[in-house]
């Protein structure tokens, strides 16, 4: 790769063309997609890494922790999820509200968040 190439990987804009192809893949999966591995599984281990990347957009140095605490934000979703938060706020006829926090709790998503995580912490500029 040339010194062209690596300026590209790991800046502004390859993280946000990663975020943006995440954000249709995760689009296309919770619009055409209801089996039972890619909708519940490799929908939770994408939107890590979507989450990983959106944040990159914004934050351009690297940051050794930054998987962690895309998983610990994964994990307090979740857990808002066990809590049953929309319900509890009230929103749970809001289908933004249900789609971004979610309603069901699984601990197999929790095992996703981190394998998702996982090869981030690999990832060098």
């Amino acid at each position: 790769m040339n010194n062209r190439n690596n300026q590209f990987v790991g800046s502004r804009w390859f993280y946000a063309i990663c975020f943006a192809g995440l954000f249709i893949i995760e689009t296309l999966i919770a619009l055409f997609v209801h089996d039972a591995f890619v909708r519940p599984y490799m929908g939770d281990v994408l939107v890590v890494i979507l989450v990983y990347c959106f944040v990159r957009i914004f934050i351009t140095r690297p940051l050794r922790w930054l998987p962690l605490w895309v998983f610990l934000f994964a994990c307090c979703i979740e857990t808002f999820q066990y809590l049953q938060f929309v319900t509890l706020v009230g929103l749970q006829d809001c289908t933004l509200a249900r789609v971004v926090l979610g309603t069901s709790f699984s601990w197999w998503d929790i095992v996703c968040y981190a394998v998702g995580c996982l090869p981030l912490f690999f990832i060098r500029r």
